[in-house]
């Protein structure tokens, strides 16, 4: 890693360097916008309620300060710059000033960790003043369950003699059978889609994990994906498999909102969300394979830890079923 010299770096001219790297870095437009906001607050802080701009004036102690400043305060405490107030109007927002969560207030500390470890691995600043600040421990909630009489219900409330609602049929059976992302499945293309191996190829730059993967889809899958294909190609020219009525590309918000619609529609009382469909595919997965290895590379994780500590959170009655089929006795018999 380059080495960077620099004196008397400002606070705000040591965010742009760690923006400007983690842009060298290929991190996705997501990550990197986390880290400004998390970053342009706490420096509005460090400068308000600490009088420091420079960046070696920073301590732990000031750190521990923000945190537990934006914990009692809530939301948006403090805000990036003065035409943040102009432009954002963040006293308008539904969330502003409300509770923080716990995995928010945990983003917040890791965004501001990674920020100075890459300060102190680059000279910026003399010391580590971060390895001693920790997340708090946060109670991991069960992941919500589609059911098989929920996923009935919901799939059959749907229209598919109108074009958006057949478009979202296809959608919510594919995140269902294959795990990928709400954003991987709407950048698709129709070249990465290789039905005769039933296989999906997702390229690098669509990934959060900026790496290629596969992930694969099964006969029924294949059945519905042919249809909607032939079906697109006849009333549309475009590249991408999933368009909205304009032959644009479908945001993510515009279909989360329909699908809002169609769960509404059906009375399901759960907060289904196209990440739901995603959570669920890696808990059938587990209880079918017990490979956790695969599911990793399958969704796309970083590390084998990172699933372990997002999807092992399996229920009692989870567990209870799958043993059924590994009892030692039973299978004596």
């Amino acid at each position: 890693m380059p080495k960077i010299q620099k004196k008397f770096l400002t606070v705000e001219d040591a965010i742009e360097d760690f923006l400007i790297y983690c842009t060298n870095k290929n991190l996705s437009i997501k990550t990197r916008k986390s880290y400004e906001s998390t970053l342009k607050l706490f420096s509005k802080f460090l400068e308000e309620e600490c009088n420091i701009t420079n960046v070696e004036s920073v301590v732990e102690k000031n750190i521990r300060e923000y945190i537990e400043f934006t914990k009692e305060r809530g939301k948006y405490s403090f805000i990036s710059s003065n035409n943040s107030i102009d432009l954002n109007n963040p006293s308008a927002r539904k969330d502003f000033g409300k509770d923080i969560s716990i995995s928010t207030l945990n983003n917040y500390i890791r965004n501001i960790k990674v920020f100075f470890n890459f300060l102190y691995e680059n000279n910026l600043i003399p010391k580590d003043i971060v390895s001693k600040v920790k997340q708090y421990k946060n109670s991991h909630k069960p992941k919500a369950e589609i059911t098989d009489a929920d996923f009935k219900k919901l799939i059959s409330s749907l229209d598919i003699t109108v074009f958006a609602e057949y478009r979202d049929y296809v959608i919510i059976q594919l995140l269902t059978d294959t795990g990928m992302r709400i954003g991987e499945c709407l950048a698709l293309e129709v070249d990465n889609i290789l039905l005769d191996k039933r296989a999906i190829f997702i390229p690098a730059d669509i990934t959060k994990g900026k790496k290629d993967r596969y992930v694969f889809f099964s006969i029924t899958m294949k059945k519905v994906l042919s249809k909607w294909l032939a079906y697109k190609d006849r009333y549309l020219d475009t590249d991408l498999v999933f368009v909205s009525n304009r032959n644009n590309k479908l945001d993510i918000s515009n279909f989360e909102k329909n699908l809002k619609k169609y769960v509404a529609r059906t009375n399901i009382n759960k907060n289904i969300t196209a990440h739901v469909f995603r959570n669920n595919f890696a808990r059938r997965y587990l209880l079918a394979s017990n490979d956790i290895y695969g599911l990793s590379r399958i969704l796309g994780h970083s590390s084998v830890t990172v699933t372990e500590q997002a999807y092992l959170d399996l229920t009692v009655e989870d567990i209870r079923k799958n043993y059924q089929q590994f009892s030692p006795l039973e299978n004596m018999k």
